[in-house]
């Protein structure tokens, strides 16, 4: 299918507390003024819808941060706003991300009653020891409450976890997933933990103090993960993402699928469609000066350049071979404006000769619509999109 997607993203940038492997456009206030803060970001959806008309919304994210430490009235007046401004799918994916912390569980019905209909749960952990390490602010006991809440309130809802933590074994990651899927979830993000910069965990790697598991254990652990989340039924759908069959993430696959987004809200990022031209936008990072950006000029962009041609293909390259799905050439030349590809010197986005290579040592395999990436082309996405970009 290549019809075309339209998403909105809504950054939240409060936490309750930084943690220490998070790079995430994230903020500790002692207060906010949060009627303020629904103001502007309404201001900009007023922005942006009056550059976007006639547009229909398929999927909107609630994003941090964390988002459930807003009020449930504030996600309701954005909701308002976006479907003030454009029209909405049947039945489009409206995901709040939350923390499972007691007090904001109490508050996912208030959510729900604001029109939210998916939730994406921070657990990151099954493990007391694990989230005492990775810095958060709540239990398994917590956790599980937080899950059956959502389970009893909403029709979808999803979870993360952390894997490659300092001296995890294959066998107690197989019983911690085998856990989590006992929960009963029908999506479950799986991200390895990473040293990002400026976070405590790269200060602490740097001084010794921490040291992360070695490729070979992180492949395992990998392994493990699509093996066991595939056996109960959730294979993964993207490179860190398993579902059900249905129920993947209909807003990161507008994303992953190069289609266009609004973003709003501190250090938001969005492309968008503008008289025909593919344009990247993103919003002043610091909350306070975005903020203040808001109430003098009505938003607060940073960076607004259109796109060339190639640079899009680029970008659609990097992220449609994270899907298992893959690319379809059709999609990508509706939304590049170029074939995905031909011979050398062609034009065309890829050369045909450099698939066929990649094909046969085993990393790419061809679909009946375009170009996918085998199990052994996901694991080394990267260098995949290095070799097909070279």
């Amino acid at each position: 299918m290549t019809e075309s997607e339209f998403a909105v993203y809504v950054h939240w940038p409060f936490c309750r507390s930084k943690c220490p492997y998070c790079d995430f456009n994230s903020h500790v206030r002692e207060r906010i003024d949060e009627e303020a803060w629904a103001k502007a970001l309404l201001a900009e959806l007023d922005h942006y819808a009056a550059r976007t008309p006639g547009r229909t919304v398929t999927s909107v994210f609630f994003g941090g941060g964390t988002p459930s430490l807003m009020s449930p009235r504030t996600a309701g007046a954005v909701l308002e706003r976006i479907a003030r401004h454009w029209r909405m799918a049947d039945a489009p994916e409206i995901t709040l991300e939350a923390n499972p912390n007691s007090a904001e569980a109490e508050r996912f019905a208030g959510f729900k009653a604001a029109g939210v209909e998916r939730l994406s749960i921070g657990v990151q952990a099954l493990d007391d020891k694990a989230l005492k390490f990775l810095g958060r602010g709540h239990d398994v006991r917590e956790a599980r409450h937080a899950i059956d809440r959502a389970a009893a309130l909403f029709a979808r809802f999803s979870f993360d976890l952390i894997y490659a933590r300092p001296e995890q074994t294959e066998q107690a990651w197989r019983q911690e997933l085998k856990s989590a899927l006992e929960l009963g979830p029908s999506h479950i993000s799986v991200y390895q933990l990473t040293l990002e910069p400026g976070t405590r965990f790269t200060q602490m790697a740097a001084r010794g103090e921490l040291v992360l598991p070695g490729e070979d254990r992180q492949e395992a652990l990998f392994d493990a993960t699509q093996s066991v989340l595939a056996a109960a039924g959730l294979p993964a759908y993207e490179v860190s993402n398993h579902a059900k069959p249905g129920a993947e993430s209909r807003h990161n696959r507008v994303y992953w699928r190069y289609e266009d987004y609004v973003g709003v809200g501190p250090g938001a990022h969005g492309r968008i469609a503008v008289d025909g031209v593919k344009r990247a936008t993103r919003q002043e990072k610091a909350p306070e000066t975005w903020l203040a950006r808001v109430a003098a000029e009505g938003h607060a962009t940073a960076e607004d350049a259109a796109l060339d041609p190639r640079t899009q293909a680029d970008e659609a390259l990097m992220m449609g071979l994270r899907l298992t799905e893959g690319i379809d050439a059709a999609r990508f030349a509706r939304v590049t404006g170029l074939a995905l590809e031909g011979p050398a010197g062609s034009g065309a986005a890829l050369d045909t000769a450099r698939i066929d290579r990649l094909a046969r040592d085993g990393f790419l395999v061809r679909t009946a619509n375009g170009i996918a990436p085998t199990a052994q082309g996901l694991k080394l996405v990267n260098a995949l999109v290095a070799a097909l970009a070279a």
